[in-house]
């Protein structure tokens, strides 16, 4: 496999951390890809680097950053990082970092005590909001407690992490974000995701049937997980992930070119279109964290309704880009780029299947939308 060079002297902060620690996680993500299970081995890296408490509330042991901008771009950097080093990794600590996010801004200072005290453990979050018909309710029994009634899909990290925070319906009203426990193997059903790619986020279903849960495992108020900017702004950063991913391609098609292919034109062409893609992506994805960071700094009650419209538009760049490197690379590496055991091949089957994320068309036609209406890019062509 090829050894990339992370930058680990060049980067500092989390970043730095993240670099310092990718190439074991490329490693243990192509033994994980090999042997589908949850990447403990992996997550317990994330741990030991701090990582999994960097982006929590400061409170619950979390880095004081100097401002908003300066955190969201050094999460976004160790998004990429984990993107580039296993895009399954990647998409679980993207939930965890978004669990930690929805804590910050929704949980109570007891809740806030109780995050800081799984962290200290090494624990992990996932965010499961996925689910099929007729989803995950809360139901009031005859002592007047809360029971779950449901099942989760797509759950990222079932049965590996900690915790979880899942929405649920209550009797009345819009659905609720509710702490429960993620690691019951009585709960989990792993035997749906059978997939080419992104095989160890082990992406699940996870039954919360009969689950009770009390007040204080309720975070937040109604409506809360859904609420805009930041509920639609806040898909930056699966779309960094994914930024890894193609820059990880990228690396790894630079490296496969032999002599012969870098003095090929065609070859050096369809390079120079890759790194053009991998380029474009950076920067809307880069503009899409300032954009969110306003809206956390601001709060949701900011008006700065321009942030969805210019992420869902970032969706569909990172996509395309995503598409275009993706075919490049394989008309440049030819029949290894498919090859079993090849980084190449893993990277392709990853980001393929994780850009089939909900409902990129409806995204890119709401965008469209809102650049018809007025221009959303405005001002926000300010860099960092």
């Amino acid at each position: 496999m090829t050894q990339p060079h992370w930058g680990a002297s060049t980067l500092q902060g989390p970043a730095g951390r993240a670099a310092a620690i990718a190439t074991r996680l490329a490693d243990l993500g192509a033994r994980y890809d090999a042997a589908p299970v949850f990447p403990a081995e992996s997550m317990r890296c994330l741990a030991s680097a701090g990582l999994h408490r960097e982006f929590a509330p400061v409170a619950a042991g979390g880095t004081s950053f100097l401002d908003t901008f300066s955190r969201y771009r050094a999460l976004m950097d160790v998004l990429r990082i984990l993107g580039r080093a296993d895009l399954s990794l990647g998409r679980l600590y993207e939930g965890h970092v978004n669990a930690l996010a929805l804590f910050e801004w929704y949980g109570s200072p007891a809740q806030i005590s109780r995050l800081k005290r799984d962290l200290e453990h090494g624990a992990f979050y996932g965010v499961w909001a996925t689910e099929p018909a007729p989803g995950v309710t809360i139901s009031i029994d005859e002592q007047g407690g809360c029971v779950l009634e449901g099942r989760k899909s797509f759950a990222s990290g079932a049965g590996g992490l900690a915790s979880a925070l899942i929405t649920a319906q209550p009797p009345a009203g819009e659905r609720r974000l509710v702490i429960v426990p993620a690691n019951d193997e009585a709960r989990t059903d792993l035997s749906p995701w059978r997939v080419r790619g992104m095989r160890a986020t082990t992406s699940g279903h996870y039954d919360l049937t009969g689950l009770r849960v009390g007040e204080s495992d309720l975070l937040g108020l109604p409506g809360d997980y859904d609420r805009d900017p930041r509920f639609t702004a806040g898909a930056w950063r699966f779309i960094a992930v994914q930024l890894g991913g193609i820059e990880a391609l990228l690396a790894e098609t630079r490296s496969a070119m032999s002599n012969g292919a870098r003095e090929d034109p065609m070859q050096r062409a369809r390079f120079a279109d890759c790194v053009a893609a991998a380029r474009t992506a950076y920067l809307w994805v880069r503009e899409s964290a300032r954009r969110a960071a306003r809206c956390d700094e601001n709060g949701d009650e900011s008006g700065n309704m321009d942030a969805p419209a210019f992420v869902r538009m970032a969706r569909g760049v990172v996509e395309r880009a995503a598409f275009d490197v993706l075919e490049l690379c394989a008309r440049i590496v030819g029949t290894r780029s498919a090859m079993d055991g090849e980084r190449i091949d893993k990277i392709s089957r990853d980001l393929a299947l994780y850009l089939r994320q909900a409902g990129p068309d409806h995204a890119r036609d709401e965008a469209a939308r809102a650049w018809l209406d007025r221009d959303v890019w405005g001002d926000g062509d300010a860099l960092w």
